[in-house]
């Protein structure tokens, strides 16, 4: 069995035909999908498909580039949201200095709300870095001086460097199917040395689809096609690779489990 740890089931793309979608990825070997929330409108929606679909679950979140637009989340709502049986993560959040699409203060102050409602709830917290890898790091390690938590770098891009730091902070690496990209030598080289005790598998549905798959809206089913083009770029067996990566979910969030 496969988990895809990372989609967006409510994202277009993948709502308009869900039933369906999940359908796909059930007959491909995917028992759990975890659906990620990155804004307060999509929060009940993202809801009721975890109430509804036994085999999904839910977060709580925002992401970075939503922060302008949600200075009012702060680190009560999202613990009050999360309280919810079928909320097991809080996220996604972090920093995205690609784009920029938020003010960077506010940002880094809606991370650190996050990482507060990861430390008081016991959730695990979801992280997007992108471009930022140097500020993402000092405040997970400011928080993590205050108190501990657990948490997954997620669609993991980042640099070497940051995988070994982010894992010395007790953190989990998530591979998507970037790694099946011809141009992603640098990440595929990470990918190939993560512990396997330390890794997790997503889509990041309806974005970023494995080869075959380029040019498509991703689903969860594809989650197959990324895992067993991990496992030959580490040289495993796909049972290994994919019992191992349901396990180390399992560990990581244990309130789904």
């Amino acid at each position: 069995m496969l988990i895809d740890s990372h989609c967006h089931l409510n994202y277009k793309g993948l709502i308009e035909d869900q039933a369906n979608v999940l359908d796909r990825a059930r007959a491909s070997g995917v028992g759990l999908m975890l659906n990620i929330a990155t804004r307060e409108s999509e929060w009940d929606d993202v809801l009721a498909t975890a109430i509804r679909e036994p085999d999904v679950w839910a977060t709580v979140g925002i992401h970075p580039h939503e922060a302008d637009e949600h200075p009012h989340i702060d680190t009560a709502k999202l613990v009050d949201r999360a309280a919810h049986p079928r909320v097991v993560g809080i996220g996604e959040t972090g920093l995205d200095y690609y784009y920029d699409h938020s003010d960077r203060e506010r940002q880094q102050g809606s991370f650190r709300s996050h990482i507060v409602a990861s430390r008081e709830t016991g959730l695990p917290l979801i992280v997007h870095t992108r471009d930022a890898e140097e500020d993402t790091l000092a405040i997970m390690r400011d928080e993590m001086g205050k108190g501990a938590y657990t948490g997954v770098i997620h669609c993991f891009t980042a640099s070497g460097a940051f995988a070994d730091a982010a894992m010395d902070l007790g953190f989990y690496i998530s591979i998507s199917g970037i790694v099946t990209f011809k141009s992603a030598k640098d990440l595929q080289e990470t990918a190939a040395r993560l512990p396997l005790d330390r890794l997790l598998v997503e889509t990041d549905s309806p974005f970023l689809a494995p080869v075959p798959h380029r040019g498509r809206p991703c689903e969860p089913a594809f989650v197959a096609d990324t895992a067993r083009f991990l496992a030959n770029l580490r040289g495993e067996r796909l049972e290994d690779l994919a019992a191992a990566t349901s396990a180390n979910f399992r560990a990581l969030f244990t309130k789904a489990a």
